[in-house]
């Protein structure tokens, strides 16, 4: 997993509550057994029309997002279904961080395990965030996990909360797995040295 510590770049808008994971990764497209491969059809019934041609009135379609890595939404984010898919979808896009007044359990503690953090403010603060983004061509923001602030040149400082165990995790860029070799000499001693049960 890539490491998270400070990501300064163009924040995307998503004004819409409730963006749930099948929005964000329909159900069709989750016969791959890869991690990869998902990112060209996010938000696809969104971002394209029937033809398969992309939407001009999807938000996300716009060129001065493109190359956007900060994504903004509304309340719920990541609710419904429980795939793991979604992160990976969100950041095949392109973006590593999600700011929104709230997310779904599992949706959030997904995107942690694969290096996508999300980030809680406040309603106001979101909406600030959103309207900014919405105005200006190129806004941008900063989020910085080691001071756990988003900040933008306009006067925002926001302060969010994290779990200190997922901080780290980030930090280091470390999912369980990593975590978990991290101790592979003390796991191969314990096996090594515990008697046959069989």
């Amino acid at each position: 997993m890539e490491k998270f510590t400070k990501l300064q770049g163009i924040v995307a808008p998503l004004d819409r509550a409730n963006v749930d994971t099948d929005q964000i990764i329909p159900k069709q497209f989750l016969k791959r057994i890869e991690r990869t491969g998902f990112g060209e059809f996010a938000f696809f019934d969104w971002r394209y029309l029937e033809d398969g041609v992309p939407n001009p009135d999807f938000i996300l379609n716009q060129d001065r997002y493109r190359d956007a890595s900060i994504l903004v939404g509304g309340g719920n984010f990541g609710s419904g279904s429980s795939r793991e898919h979604a992160p990976w979808a969100l950041m095949e896009m392109g973006f590593r961080a999600i700011i929104a007044p709230s997310f779904a359990d599992i949706f959030r503690n997904n995107c942690m395990q694969n290096g996508l953090l999300p980030v809680i403010l406040d309603s106001s603060e979101v909406d600030t965030v959103m309207a900014r983004a919405l105005r200006g061509s190129g806004y941008s923001a900063t989020v910085d996990l080691e001071s756990q602030t988003v900040t933008d040149d306009q006067g925002l400082d926001a302060s969010f909360e994290v779990d200190p165990f997922r901080k780290n995790s980030l930090l280091k860029g470390l999912d369980d797995v990593g975590i978990t070799l991290n101790y592979e000499d003390s796991i191969e001693s314990f096996e090594s040295n515990r008697a046959a049960r069989w």
